[in-house]
């Protein structure tokens, strides 16, 4: 394993956002949703692909808030540009998302 020091970790951006749309992705080679998530007036709305459907409805996700990282590169996942990395606890196929445990500010970051 590979330690980080203090100044690593610091450049990871890790924010909290509400999930505002939620829609299919068939051309995503593992099922997949693409989410639209709304991380506050500082950082505005971005979207990003999640393999979730194991654990999670559409209907699940829409208003959950999630954590994300948002400082990483844009990446392309089939048709779609994917704007942040939503976090999780990966179990095989089951992702089960992170979230603050009580109803937080859009935007605030994690440390």
């Amino acid at each position: 394993m590979n330690n980080l020091n203090w100044s690593d970790f610091e450049k990871v951006e890790m924010r909290v956002g509400t999930v505002i749309d939620v829609v299919d992705f068939p051309e995503a080679r593992k099922p997949s949703f693409k989410l639209t998530i709304d991380f506050g007036e500082e950082i505005g709305i971005k979207k990003t692909s999640a393999q979730v459907t194991v654990l999670y409805k559409k209907k699940d996700l829409l208003n959950k808030q999630v954590v994300a990282v948002i400082n990483f590169p844009k990446k392309q996942i089939a048709n779609f540009m994917s704007e942040c990395l939503i976090l999780g606890a990966v179990n095989g196929e089951e992702v089960d998302l992170l979230q603050p445990s009580f109803k937080t500010k859009n935007g605030l970051r994690i440390l």
